[in-house]
């Protein structure tokens, strides 16, 4: 699923909670790592998160549904691009464009995640 069908569809749940049930539906589908693929962990995060890489294909892993959801829709933003495109990318402010109603635990894990991200 790209990031522009799962903005549309988050734009078109008004609850918070249905919000994160699609979210958690997101995390669902991310796709299993490669053989290969370079991984780290996110430090930072309440859950166990990995962001895998093979060339500008990324891939992730954590162990809470609602994390591997957050970690889906961050794949879906910069899967394809260049450590340089990601660079220039705005990943806070298009995933606060999302409302979605997430405790501060999550917003310190999200903000390390866009920190890897935005310093391969």
């Amino acid at each position: 699923m790209t990031y522009v069908q799962m903005k549309n569809i988050l734009s078109m749940l008004e609850n918070p909670a249905d919000k994160l049930d699609a979210v958690m539906d997101f995390g669902m589908h991310l796709q299993n790592v490669p053989a290969g693929a370079s991984c780290h962990e996110i430090m930072g995060c309440s859950s166990h998160v990995e962001i895998c890489r093979v060339e500008n294909n990324f891939y992730g892993v954590a162990d809470s549904g609602l994390v591997r959801g957050i970690v889906a829709i961050l794949i879906a933003m910069v899967d394809g691009k260049t450590p340089d495109e990601i660079k220039k990318m705005d990943l806070l402010g298009e995933f606060s464009s999302l409302n979605l109603s997430l405790g501060a635990g999550r917003l310190s894990g999200l903000n390390s995640m866009i920190s890897f991200l935005q310093n391969l």
